[in-house]
């Protein structure tokens, strides 16, 4: 069992830039892979990051890649998500996921993780 508690968003300007953190307790994070997912209201859960649980392979969506960037810090057991260039389409609540190693993943579907975050609100505006 891991609990995941994201943290980092709240309200900036487009251009602007936020650092997300999602920090998990129980098990050890490393034990995991990990991704990052929004959703924007009206809208389906969108795939965003994902990192395998040593760090060593990320995964992108095209819409965000260039300007996010997911790493790990397993001895903190953390994950984060770097935004650059946020823009008002990017205003949604931010998700991390949580995957044990060991089964088929399938990083960019959010029915693949075994545990979920609450979320934290992102709003991008001027």
């Amino acid at each position: 069992q891991v609990q995941l508690v994201e943290s980092g968003g709240g309200l900036v300007q487009p251009g602007d830039s936020l650092r997300l953190s999602c920090a998990a307790s129980g098990r050890t994070a490393s034990s995991y892979n990990m991704g990052w997912f929004r959703q924007a209201p009206g809208k389906q859960r969108e795939f965003l990051a994902a990192i395998a649980y040593r760090g060593v392979n990320t995964y992108y969506a095209d819409s965000v890649k260039g300007r996010f960037t997911i790493s790990r810090d397993n001895a903190k057991n953390t994950v984060y998500l770097q935004m650059n260039s946020l823009r008002p389409e990017d205003t949604a609540v931010y998700y991390c996921a949580a995957e044990r190693i060991g089964h088929a993943w399938t990083y960019s579907n959010w029915l693949s993780y075994d545990y979920r975050g609450q979320g934290t609100q992102v709003t991008v505006s001027s």
